[in-house]
């Protein structure tokens, strides 16, 4: 305890307790964690992933945090609790909470157009049939606003079944960009694939744009926004679009599954190296459980941690509610139970998603397996940190995803 003491108090959330005394700390309990712990253990053997952390929060307290496994391929270095991970898509919601700041200031509304600040998505067009090489252009029947670009809905050509549009994104060679001033004014170039604000297709694109739109807006490049103005005030030391040298032997190895069934080294980025030329708003961010569980709890508080407001409540509120109401049903591309907020899934339907959790519920992932939800009816964060790459070819037997069994195994944990 003594050795974990310092670590929980840089979180500014403190164990409840001695675990080993109590029937439940803070209404989870301890008992019933041991399953949690069982599981994970099982699923970072010799024949699972390298290794996890856990953390789980509830009442503004951190009930259970634990590293599983190891942190390499070689599986010589346990994995530890300050262990840091590429978190991709977990960016999303924080590249949320910047355009949201800036609203909050008056300086942009979410039904601004998009080309209000970035001028060059004025004429943007949408795809009307053609091909690639001779394509068919019409006038989209609405302008993109930053709500689109938030929610997903903006009309870009991702997903399935837009095979023309697709290949002209593709051709703007967006991701090479050097900065992100060069991502919008590409990305503006190419025709939509649907009207704004009629389809949910997840994409990155969308936030990319957003994050030259808080560097107009904000005055500043997009990574020194969210440093002084999100990062340092929440005290996340640990996350950042890249890491100080000294600190590269914490970060997680990725891993993947390879041909003969093995784990392999994942492609990703060098370790501490940014993902992109430009600050990458859509998955750029590296970052440790602790760090993330104070942006979680700052959500969950109403924007608020440790005397630094980064949002008002009301915001918060609006950030965590489902802003699919104009789609009919309103619920995202991957599933029938969830709509999407600002920045991630919200749950509209418990038993029709079919897992203990609570209606309002909000979270999100990464490509890299890590995964967040806050519930705020239970006051409750989760939060599970891999390192892994899922190959969803079908052409080798994946590792099993662990996310709907962790978030059950802590859901079982609540006492009456």
């Amino acid at each position: 305890m003594k050795l974990l003491a310092p670590l929980l108090c840089s979180l500014g959330l403190v164990i409840s307790g001695a675990a080993a005394a109590l029937e439940s700390v803070e209404g989870l309990s301890t008992e019933r964690l041991t399953r949690l712990h069982s599981f994970m253990r099982a699923a970072t053997d010799e024949r699972g992933y390298l290794g996890a952390v856990t953390l789980i929060a509830r009442n503004g307290r951190i009930v259970d945090w634990q590293a599983y496994g190891s942190r390499d391929l070689a599986r010589r270095t346990p994995m530890a609790k300050d262990s840091i991970f590429r978190i991709r898509s977990m960016t999303k919601p924080i590249a949320s909470v910047a355009v949201l700041t800036l609203m909050e200031e008056g300086r942009l509304a979410l039904e601004d157009p998009v080309a209000r600040y970035l001028p060059e998505f004025a004429n943007t067009k949408v795809f009307a049939g053609g091909t690639a090489d001779a394509p068919t252009l019409r006038a989209p029947k609405r302008p993109i606003t930053i709500r689109h670009l938030l929610t997903h809905t903006a009309g870009f050509a991702t997903g399935a079944g837009y095979a023309e549009p697709s290949e002209l994104l593709a051709r703007a060679l967006v991701g090479t960009s050097p900065d992100l001033a060069t991502f919008s004014q590409r990305l503006a170039s190419v025709p939509l694939a649907t009207d704004p604000g009629e389809r949910f297709s997840y994409d990155g694109v969308g936030i990319e744009a957003l994050s030259r739109l808080v560097e107009v807006v904000g005055g500043e490049p997009f990574d020194a926004f969210v440093q002084h103005r999100i990062l340092v005030p929440l005290k996340m030391a640990d996350t950042g679009f890249s890491v100080p040298a000294g600190q590269r032997a914490r970060i997680a190895e990725p891993s993947a599954v390879g041909p003969q069934g093995r784990l392999v080294a994942a492609a990703a980025q060098a370790p501490g190296e940014a993902l992109n030329a430009y600050p990458s708003g859509a998955g750029g961010l590296y970052s440790t459980a602790g760090d993330y569980a104070r942006f979680c709890q700052m959500l969950l508080n109403g924007g608020t941690l440790d005397g630094a407001t980064i949002l008002g409540r009301k915001t918060v509120e609006l950030m965590m509610m489902n802003h699919l109401t104009q789609l009919s049903p309103p619920v995202n591309e991957f599933g029938d139970a969830e709509g999407f907020g600002l920045g991630g899934f919200v749950v509209l339907d418990v038993a029709r998603r079919g897992r203990p959790g609570s209606v309002g519920q909000f979270g999100w992932s990464g490509s890299m397996s890590t995964y967040f939800t806050i519930d705020p009816k239970e006051k409750l964060i989760s939060i599970l940190m891999l390192q892994h790459q899922a190959n969803d070819s079908g052409n080798v037997p994946e590792l099993p995803k662990l996310s709907v069994r962790f978030y059950n195994l802590v859901y079982q944990a609540l006492m009456p």
